[in-house]
């Protein structure tokens, strides 16, 4: 199939394809941004071999460097600036790239001769090289590595095919229009981010990329700048909500929605959505499918508050009869993870279905919700507990920041559930169990509350196990 960036670029020229609020490029302008830097990437050796390896921020130098290697058949393989160097260390070990390109901003003194600057990548004179005139289906654009909650990171390997499953089952349910414009607030490196990137070629739609989360920046984008959608995580929803609330505002007249993941959100912070007049759209999804597989519609959003939605267009679904795990066909799902040439036969049913390792159930309707992790879940007294649905419950509480419930032996029960509560004030125990009781059975009740300065994160953004 057709290089996306060229075929944007021959359809829609003058279309803005990147704004990073500084800098606007449109399509015809990003090719010819994207030859000069492939020049000065062969240059260095970087397309001598198959793989480019890209630590950045959400920055234009960043989105231009992957967009650059894409464009020249190479396999991204992004790298999070939060690891540590011996992680760092093991993902490079793994995956071989060529060279790794690094944000200036990033650098580290441990960094060796394997890894190259993007400033120096920029300051090399050179003639243009033409980007592959084509995409093939098959190939592997990008590897990404999962954030290992439960064990060591694996490559998850992304094809062209894969982010164009994604993206085309996207736009059926979101639509498209030729006003849209996706706001980047989510790093570019995981697949939250790097799905909009790719959604952008794809649609030809402008990404307005930010470089980090800041509520305020963020907001005052929403209500002066044309955007239609951003895609959030519940913190960043009750960042933003809080915001638009205490300033009366309401964000531009193009604004559509906030496309929801990554993790349970409270009853209580959607209904203030509706009030503030802000479009949810909830989501499920996970790396190996390239983002999104599940969503609501915006007609939906309103009377489905807590639900995933339906299966995207191209999404088979059903619930394993004996655990009532989500099970998955979609041709959006990876191919494989890289040099594990088991694993993903190994997480599949006899007949072909991934195992994603979450727990839901249907309404009557046929919308999706999801309970929470396999590994997760609580068994306590004979019951399975879900940690999600009673974090949910506990944040719906103003003296509450975050949440993560365990479960904790208990010579009766087997296991009961405990929080880790982070709050800027004192906790009242008792007062918690109490709240509890009235909106959840007494068995899913935290039967005791910890108070910490701030819930331990992975690399990947997820907590860590605390149990």
């Amino acid at each position: 199939m057709d290089n996306w960036i060229l075929k944007q670029a021959a359809l829609s020229p003058q279309r803005i394809a990147v704004n990073d609020g500084q800098t606007k490029l449109t399509f015809s302008q990003l090719v010819g941004q994207l030859e000069t830097l492939a020049g000065k990437l062969d240059r260095i050796g970087a397309l001598n071999g198959n793989r480019v390896a890209i630590m950045t921020r959400n920055s234009l130098q960043g989105y231009l460097m992957a967009l650059a290697a894409l464009g020249s058949g190479q396999t991204i393989v992004w790298l999070n600036w939060r690891l540590a160097d011996a992680e760092i260390k093991r993902q490079l070990q793994d995956s071989r790239p060529t060279l790794c390109l690094v944000d200036d901003q990033l650098w580290r003194p441990a960094f060796d001769s394997e890894f190259v600057k993007f400033s120096d990548v920029m300051g090399i004179t050179v003639s243009k090289k033409p980007l592959r005139s084509e995409f093939d289906p098959e190939a592997v654009a990008s590897i990404m590595y999962t954030s290992g909650t439960t064990g060591a990171p694996k490559g998850v390997m992304q094809t062209f095919g894969n982010h164009l499953a994604s993206a085309l089952a996207s736009s059926l349910n979101l639509g498209v229009t030729p006003k849209d414009e996706w706001l980047c607030a989510v790093p570019i490196f995981h697949i939250s981010g790097f799905s909009i990137m790719m959604r952008g070629l794809i649609y030809g739609m402008t990404v307005r990329l930010v470089a980090h989360f800041d509520p305020q920046t963020v907001d005052r984008i929403l209500t002066h700048e044309p955007v239609s959608t951003i895609s959030v995580v519940p913190y960043m929803l009750k960042k933003l909500l809080d915001l638009l609330e205490q300033q009366g505002n309401r964000y531009n007249a193009n604004f559509r929605c906030m496309l929801l993941g990554g993790g349970p959100i409270d009853r209580q912070t959607l209904t203030r959505c509706q009030r503030a007049e802000i479009p949810v759209v909830q989501s499920y999804g996970m790396t190996e499918t390239c983002s999104q597989i599940v969503a609501l519609n915006y007609s939906d959003a309103d009377s489905r508050i807590g639900s995933v939605g339906k299966p995207l267009f191209l999404t088979q679904i059903k619930l394993a009869d004996d655990s009532g795990e989500i099970l998955i066909k979609t041709p959006a799902l990876t191919p494989g993870y890289l040099n594990r040439p088991d694993a993903l036969a190994d997480k599949k049913t006899a007949d072909g279905w991934y195992r994603t390792g979450d727990i839901g159930h249907f309404d009557q309707d046929g919308f999706l919700f999801v309970d929470g992790r396999i590994d997760d879940m609580i068994i306590s007294g004979g019951e399975n507990v879900f940690p999600d649905e009673i974090e949910s419950v506990y944040l719906a509480r103003p003296d509450i920041d975050e949440i993560a419930v365990v479960g904790a032996d208990d010579p009766e029960w087997g296991q009961t559930p405990v929080a880790f509560v982070v709050s800027d004030q004192p906790l009242n125990s008792q007062d918690l169990i109490e709240y509890g009781r009235q909106r959840l059975a007494h068995y899913k009740v935290p039967h005791r509350f910890i108070r910490i300065t701030q819930l331990p994160m992975n690399a990947g953004g997820k907590v860590q196990d605390l149990s």
